[in-house]
């Protein structure tokens, strides 16, 4: 036995080596890369990127190559990182003239990217395709469109937290935020009021949203296996609902929601396949689900830790309702009122990041100050990496809302929806459920949060370990 083991592990060895000196020569021919590791040869750094918390990850490498931009290998693809405001305006500038949307190998087969009507030879402008051009035509996700459905997303949380909260002593936000957020999307993409059905999917998504940039094993057990049958559940779900829905647009049913708008519209010609409609809708409600719920449970964290800022959203708010009625429903100048409980919700987005980095790819050969950005290396956009720099936010670690108050930080330092022609299409729904939401909280509460010191566990995205319990005293 000894024996056999020995050539097997040289020849190991050999291949390592191999491995790594073509590597190096694959990649070393191109000249002024920036600084940083491709560490090792196919597995290069994506151990760490998936086993640290991002922030971590990044603030390593800028401390110990670049401040701005530095090289890796992550997901089996050599990868440039662009941190903080000039790479934030560089990325936002030069889309798509010198990089263009790219998604990991477990997103195109998590989101079945290859399959539908629209071919592309690359999944990448399909989905781009898909999930920008007809929402921004349509108008779906801008201001306008959002505020039709103002009334029923402050009607499901008026009745969530009637059913969830009143009566309660003690409540864990996190998981009762999710609950009412995957409801309120299915009620704006679905055109459904379910929150049996919400509260079913919760988990589903929750291992969706761990498998998006999870590395591809499939084998039991796995992060990207959980996800695969979660994405397969919940694809399942929005089959049945496209299927009644086209059933009742049929018949001649008035349905306002985003699923009957596209179902419309691919049947006048203007979309491709009902593959590709499930696909974006799941797509569309898992964007929005994790981030918005985030924001909502560290707003609810700092607003129940900090006694001077619960004071000046409950005047804002109790303001708010006085000017019009507290029988009468928000509308948009209610919330073009919220000015300081916004300023909140961005400084929580500072210090609690609610989308992880999206990825790009350089389309071209381009030069970034010193140094060349090759064609077809993909690009890590890190949109958060300047939120906890003393030079842009002085006393980061502080939670400070008047960050954002009068002219706000400086322009490109603060990125939390991206920037450019691919700004996150669904920034007006999050905003208007983040406010609805809280103003219908603190209207009706004060509270406390049990552990202040809770752990804050989560790669991608900060997850109270312990689901931020809370005490409630009603107003």
């Amino acid at each position: 036995m000894k024996f056999f083991w020995q050539p097997v592990l040289l020849l190991f060895v050999i291949f390592l080596a191999s491995s790594y000196f073509v590597h190096r020569r694959k990649i070393g021919g191109t000249k002024n890369l920036p600084p940083g590791s491709l560490g090792w040869p196919l597995v290069g750094e994506t151990l760490q990127f998936i086993c640290e918390k991002y922030e971590n990850f990044f603030r390593k490498r800028m401390k110990k190559y670049s401040s701005e931009v530095f090289k890796t290998s992550i997901l089996e693809e050599p990868t440039i990182v662009f941190c903080g405001p000039d790479a934030n305006k560089h990325i936002s500038a030069n889309e798509p003239k010198l990089v263009k949307v790219w998604f990991p190998k477990s997103h195109i087969s998590l989101f079945n990217m290859h399959l539908g009507k629209y071919q592309s030879p690359n999944p990448s402008t399909k989905m781009k395709k898909v999930t920008h051009s007809l929402v921004r035509t349509m108008g779906l996700l801008k201001p306008e469109g959002v505020m039709k459905h103002l009334g029923k997303i402050e009607s499901i949380t008026k009745q969530h937290i009637r059913t969830q909260w009143e009566g309660k002593e003690d409540v864990k936000v996190f998981m009762l935020v999710k609950a009412l957020v995957l409801n309120l999307s299915c009620q704006f993409f679905l055109g459904l009021d379910d929150p049996d059905l919400a509260s079913k999917l919760v988990v589903k998504f929750d291992h969706l949203q761990h498998g998006v940039q999870s590395v591809p094993v499939n084998f039991p057990g796995t992060t990207y296996n959980r996800a695969l049958k979660a994405a397969a559940t919940i694809r399942e779900e929005i089959q049945l609902i496209i299927k009644e829905k086209c059933d009742a647009l049929t018949k001649g049913a008035v349905v306002e929601d985003i699923l009957a708008d596209i179902i419309v519209a691919e049947q006048a010609g203007r979309y491709v396949s009902n593959v590709d409609i499930y696909n974006m809708i799941m797509g569309l409600m898992l964007a929005s689900y994790m981030s918005v719920s985030n924001v909502i449970t560290f707003m609810i964290k700092h607003i129940g830790q900090r006694p001077d800022i619960c004071q000046k959203i409950s005047s804002e708010q109790t303001e708010i309702s006085r000017s019009k009625g507290s029988c009468k429903a928000l509308d948009w100048e209610s919330i073009q009122k919220m000015k300081y409980t916004w300023a909140v919700a961005q400084e929580t987005m500072r210090l609690h990041p609610p989308t992880p980095s999206p990825f790009r790819e350089a389309v071209a050969d381009f030069t970034f100050g010193a140094f060349t950005i090759p064609k077809g290396w993909k690009i890590l956009w890190a949109v958060n990496a300047a939120n906890m720099s003393p030079e842009y936010f002085p006393d980061p670690e502080n939670f400070d809302p008047s960050r954002f108050e009068g002219n706000g930080p400086a322009p490109y330092t603060f990125v939390p929806f991206g920037g450019g022609p691919r700004t996150c299409p669904g920034k007006d729904y999050a905003r208007i459920v983040i406010l609805t939401v809280i103003h219908n909280l603190v209207t009706k509460f004060k509270w406390e949060v049990l552990f202040p010191d809770e752990k804050i566990t989560g790669t991608m995205l900060p997850i109270p370990a312990k689901g931020l319990p809370i005490r409630l005293h009603p107003i």
